[in-house]
């Protein structure tokens, strides 16, 4: 028999690696709505076992775009030696998975599902895919974000790392094009041992955060403030036992649809500096149930 040719046996090489790893990343979900999966109550429950959040990897700071037809999150470990933003989206009649950008964490989508920011930066949908990583620029390039949060107006939300971690939450407006010096959204914002990761209603109706205060179940706790018909911003209303725990709640976002709020939960001692945790989701009504009348 003829002996294949060293180029040949390369490019079998290489489709028999490229289908190895297509085999890897091929995950059975049911098909359906959110990933398949049968939609929790007031308790919150973890989200996606198995799929979305692993025994072999570390998912974090999950989130559905606008058409819900894609949950993006974070995960690090195993294979992924670094956080990169992961995506399962339905795509050709199936629910497929991917990596959107490697070597980033905290992102946030905006309402129309073109843009995710990471902290002060960020990357856009294009025809092709998704464009190189870009700044934000002024006024924001000197500023420690975290996570940024925008509104359909354009009104970015976001929280400020500091060595005290004492600073507000604050906003920018988009006014000719340009962003103005960002504001304080309020005192009731700067309470405590930090407020952070926030998640602005797409409409400014509400924000949701999480902060570390006294009053709280434990560790950092979800908060939710309400805008009131004047325009400014009511108490910071802790969201309640049900969904905070002693354990620390961080990263909360809204479904396109406003039926489920997603956020983690990190519990147990900390394990190579870092503590286990899930991206959990739960019934959106306490929204609805926490607002003032």
């Amino acid at each position: 028999m003829k002996s294949l040719s060293p180029t040949i046996l390369l490019l079998l090489s290489a489709l028999m690696i490229s289908s190895g790893s297509h085999s890897q990343d091929a995950i059975p979900i049911p098909d359906g709505p959110y990933l398949g999966q049968t939609p929790p109550g007031s308790t919150p429950e973890i989200f996606a076992p198995g799929i979305v959040n692993t025994e072999e990897h570390r998912e974090i700071e999950g989130m559905f775009a606008d058409d819900m037809k894609a949950f993006y999150f974070v995960r690090r470990g195993g294979k992924y030696k670094e956080h990169g933003l992961a995506v399962i989206e339905y795509k050709n009649n199936r629910w497929q998975h991917s990596v959107v950008k490697h070597g980033e964490s905290e992102p946030s989508i905006s309402p129309d599902g073109m843009t995710v920011y990471f902290a002060k930066t960020y990357i856009e949908r294009t025809s092709t895919g998704w464009s190189e990583l870009k700044s934000l620029g002024a006024p924001f390039k000197d500023i420690a974000i975290m996570r940024l949060s925008a509104a359909s107006s354009g009104t970015y939300y976001f929280d400020t790392y500091t060595p005290k971690l004492d600073t507000p939450l604050r906003y920018s407006r988009l006014v000719d094009g340009k962003y103005g010096q960002p504001k304080s959204l309020g005192p009731q914002f700067a309470v405590g041992r930090y407020n952070a990761h926030p998640f602005i209603a797409p409409d400014e109706s509400y924000i949701i955060w999480d902060s570390r205060r006294e009053g709280g179940h434990g560790s950092s706790d979800l908060y939710i403030s309400y805008r009131t018909a004047g325009g400014a911003w009511g108490p910071a209303i802790n969201m309640g036992d049900k969904i905070n725990t002693d354990s620390a709640e961080n990263y909360p976002s809204v479904s396109p649809d406003g039926k489920f709020i997603f956020f983690d939960r990190r519990v147990g001692e900390r394990v190579n500096g870092e503590r286990q945790v899930d991206i959990y989701w739960v019934n959106a009504q306490i929204i609805e149930t926490l607002r003032p009348k």
